[in-house]
């Protein structure tokens, strides 16, 4: 038996182009719901939701902070866990490693400090005192953090992860979750990045190799299904 390689495809195509082919492939394989979810909502602090107030912050679905609410809103109705989870640093960036070292500007990542403005969340995210809310210090909303011993004593089998960046820390915290054995959404609407290109190749990549990327109207139906 011969084994034969493809090489890397160039065919021109967009990000775009390519994300609504796979989407709209009817053998599209997916993992599919468990029995009960837990909805990650990632980063959706001011540094990166509010254009009106920093250069970091950006924009994909205008509605992408009420789309997570709504399923946010949903899923405690229901008895289900929601998460915020948001990046931050001490003063001195002292707990920022090696990921604080590209850039040192009013802007850079890791001058996102403890109680700032830029840490703070976003005050148009519904969030419930009941909510689980921490700070991580890197992309992944797993990596050192509450949230994989959260998830287990809630007997958790789904994630929905929202947020952004689609490209960095939606991406890590979807990968980290299947890497934990969660089933895994990503809801298209939820999440937002800096450019079409960046969104929309992460969103296929999640798509065939780790998540669901879904409507995020497949998220509301399930819940209110239940």
């Amino acid at each position: 038996m011969s084994l034969i390689g493809t090489k890397m495809v160039t065919d021109g195509k967009t990000a775009r182009q390519i994300f609504e082919e796979v989407m709209a492939n009817p053998a599209r394989k997916k993992f599919g719901f468990g029995d009960k979810l837990a909805i990650i909502n990632v980063d959706f602090q001011q540094a990166y939701t509010r254009t009106d107030m920093f250069v970091t912050a950006y924009e994909t679905d205008p509605k992408q902070i009420d789309y997570s609410n709504q399923i946010s809103n949903l899923a405690r109705a229901k008895g289900m866990p929601v998460i915020w989870s948001r990046v931050g640093f001490m003063d001195n960036a002292g707990d920022a490693g090696v990921w604080g070292t590209r850039t040192n500007t009013a802007d850079s990542l890791q001058n996102i400090k403890y109680g700032s403005e830029r840490h703070a969340f976003d005050p148009r995210c519904e969030i419930d005192a009941d909510d689980m809310q921490y700070t991580k210090r890197m992309p992944s909303a797993f990596f050192e953090t509450p949230l994989k011993s959260y998830l287990v004593w809630h007997k958790v089998d789904t994630v929905v992860v929202t947020g952004g960046s689609t490209s960095g820390c939606v991406r890590a915290t979807a990968v980290d979750a299947l890497s934990h054995g969660y089933r895994t959404i990503v809801p298209i609407e939820t999440c937002a990045d800096k450019h079409e290109s960046y969104h929309f190749a992460n969103l296929t990549d999640l798509q065939l190799k780790y998540a669901d990327v879904e409507p995020v109207q497949a998220v509301i139906d399930w819940l209110e299904a239940r």
